[in-house]
């Protein structure tokens, strides 16, 4: 196959349906879809997507930019790990700014700790570094106000990349490559053996894949029903960073623990919730993750809560916004956080499983992550896509 390695840039505009057939055609590019795409390239397969905005808009771009692996566990877990080999494999390929930068969790308290050791015995020292006050508190840019702070642990494995990037440069680099046309603002209205129907007119391949997230239910109503997916809101923001906080890495904290199985399958995790909701029981009102990550400008995305419906209200409230941003100042040390942007975040969730993965017709097939690990797991997916198919195939 013939790669070409020209810069990627914004993707262009364009709206015009491929002549001939494609041996996949792609609906959606989200980072799912274009990891699809990005794999299906590397093959050697000739390949559309199709895309109903001019550019990622969705949950591909409004979320965290962390490629959250230590977390994962079982099945899961491989496929991170494998995901994560995907994004350096695109980043070397296109450009687009991945960093091996890792995530510190700050333990503020014994329990929390206590998780974090447990994690670290039962994956090793190479995977989970325990870390001291001291460390922690210079990886945030705190001094010896840090009282609050009792250790935490480095994971060396997680990456990060640039959310409001990722997606635009992968897709503008695929729409460059000889056998690869990206159509954008072009709606689907309905998807049969062979043949995808668009407002533009029909884009026809040999096999097809759905990945349009949260929007699965605009296309197949019924298997979005039955998976019970729901539109997860989040409440997001980009803020100027302190001084003295440097760190590329991605900062979790103890309601971080609480949202990942790797956490909250240890010995300690029933313990750390109760504690949670002891001393902050409103962060768990509204399903909080108080993490953050520092963006290449040096700023700081910071989130986020979480709260479920078949419809996004697009309403925010502030109490929540000015509670995340709270909560993440007492882990930095400082006394207010300066507000560059807000935003709402969106994905899909379902309390049936953390991913759809469901043939529709003959050669289409839908593919949904279905919990906020869409980033981590995209290209492990789209891996363990084409693996199946070329064993169905042999």
């Amino acid at each position: 196959m013939s790669i070409t390695t020209a810069s990627p840039s914004t993707p262009s505009p364009a709206a015009e349906l491929p002549s001939g057939r494609s041996d996949l055609v792609i609906v959606g590019a989200g980072v799912v879809g274009l990891a699809h795409a990005f794999e299906a390239a590397r093959r050697g397969l000739t390949v559309t997507v199709i895309e109903r905005d001019w550019q990622p808009v969705g949950a591909s771009v409004r979320n965290f930019g962390h490629c959250c692996i230590t977390a994962q566990r079982g099945d899961l877990l491989e496929l991170a790990y494998r995901s994560r080999a995907g994004w350096l494999e695109a980043a070397k390929s296109s450009g687009l700014w991945a960093k091996e930068a890792g995530a510190l969790v700050v333990a503020r308290s014994e329990a929390e700790l206590a998780v974090l050791e447990e994690l670290r015995e039962e994956r090793g020292a190479d995977t989970v570094r325990l870390r001291t006050r001291e460390e922690v508190a210079g990886e945030l840019g705190r001094g010896a106000d840090a009282g609050d702070i009792v250790g935490g642990a480095f994971l060396p494995d997680d990456l990060r990349v640039n959310p409001r990037e990722a997606a635009p440069d992968l897709a503008a680099w695929l729409s460059i490559q000889p056998n690869v046309t990206v159509v954008w603002g072009t709606n689907v209205n309905g998807v049969e053996e062979g043949t995808v129907h668009t407002g533009r007119g029909p884009v026809h391949g040999d096999r097809i894949l759905v990945c349009v997230g949260h929007d699965l239910d605009r296309l197949y109503p019924t298997a979005a029903e039955e998976h019970g997916i729901e539109r997860c809101r989040l409440t997001m923001a980009r803020v100027a960073a302190p001084d003295a906080f440097r760190t590329d890495a991605a900062i979790l904290t103890a309601t971080s623990m609480l949202r990942y199985d790797a956490f909250t399958a240890m010995p300690s995790g029933p313990r750390l919730r109760e504690e949670v909701i002891g001393h902050s029981p409103e962060l768990l009102d509204v399903v909080a993750n108080v993490m953050f990550t520092r963006l290449p400008d040096g700023t700081v995305l910071v989130g986020d809560s979480h709260a479920y419906g078949r419809t996004a209200i697009p309403f925010e409230d502030e109490p929540t916004a000015q509670l995340l941003l709270d909560s993440a100042a007492k882990v930095l040390g400082t006394g207010g956080l300066q507000v560059k942007e807000r935003w709402q975040g969106v994905y899909a969730s379902s309390g049936s499983g953390p991913l759809l993965v469901r043939d529709m017709a003959p050669g289409v097939r839908a593919i949904s992550v279905t919990s906020g690990i869409g980033m981590t797991l995209s290209f492990g997916l789209a891996a363990a896509t084409f693996d199946e198919s070329l064993a169905a195939t042999a």
